[in-house]
């Protein structure tokens, strides 16, 4: 069974320009027909094209659809400025999609509480306000009967200080085990925004919570329940287009053994 992750940069390429190529991206992280495809940073007008896309951060547009115009104007400039984001996840459909569930992050009673807790200055409190981040998760079924929990986070991004995003990590994981039933393969993937020497990233893989190793940059998929290969990190000459790079960040996958 193959899990692969990907950060989409809202169709963005490397270095920026003004069209958008989600479509070539999607097209080219679903090529080989993976059993689970996890995106992050999809603009909100196109999350209804998945098997579950679930929004974020909002528009600041009218409607999605006017954000996206908008956006269209430059998507190198704007990004998700007007047109808002989110989560999604592509199911093949050799697996049988069982539920559905969506956690927001940071909501402002967990903000403020954490906040306290964490000593956070006025400073990290806003740039932890500015955007909803979400994890969503399907319970998905084989053929064979075996059940899995597959989890999809994008944690907030905060250069100065990585307590943020552990937080949010740590909560995104919680949500995941405590959704799943017994006897459930639990997968979470995303963008963790964290490195694995994180403090919560290492905590994954400790007895107490049972997940695989991580991978060797922010994007992560760990899984509880279930032997995993190494998790493999796309090189840069699979995702480029016309002499660019697609996303900002590489695809990452993993097998379940």
């Amino acid at each position: 069974m193959l899990i692969r992750s990907w950060n989409v940069f809202h169709g963005n390429t490397v270095p920026p320009q003004k069209h958008a190529f989600l479509e070539d991206m999607v097209r080219l992280a679903s090529e080989d027909d993976p059993d689970v495809l996890c995106l992050q940073e999809v603009p909100a007008a196109s999350l209804g094209e998945f098997t579950s896309g679930d929004l974020a951060a909002r528009p600041k547009a009218l409607s999605a659809q006017l954000g996206n115009w908008i956006t269209d104007l430059n998507h190198g400039v704007l990004r998700s400025a007007v047109s808002g984001q989110g989560n999604a996840m592509q199911v093949s459909s050799r697996l049988q999609v069982l539920s559905h569930h969506r956690l927001t992050l940071n909501p402002r009673r967990f903000r403020n509480r954490q906040a306290k807790t964490l000593g956070l200055d006025l400073g990290a409190r806003l740039a932890w306000a500015k955007e909803r981040r979400i994890v969503q998760a399907l319970r998905l079924a084989d053929e064979r009967g075996a059940t899995y929990l597959v989890a999809n986070t994008h944690t907030t991004s905060y250069h100065r200080n990585d307590a943020i995003a552990e937080a949010e990590l740590l909560r995104a994981a919680w949500f995941a085990t405590s959704t799943a039933q017994a006897g459930d393969v639990v997968v979470l993937a995303g963008d963790f925004n964290l490195l694995p020497g994180s403090p919560a990233v290492r905590a994954l893989s400790s007895p107490e919570w049972g997940f695989s190793a991580p991978g060797p940059r922010i994007d992560h998929i760990v899984v509880r329940g279930r032997p995993v290969s190494e998790l493999r990190v796309w090189p840069e000459e699979r995702r480029a287009h016309n002499g660019r790079l697609l996303s900002d960040h590489a695809p990452v996958e993993l097998e379940l053994l």
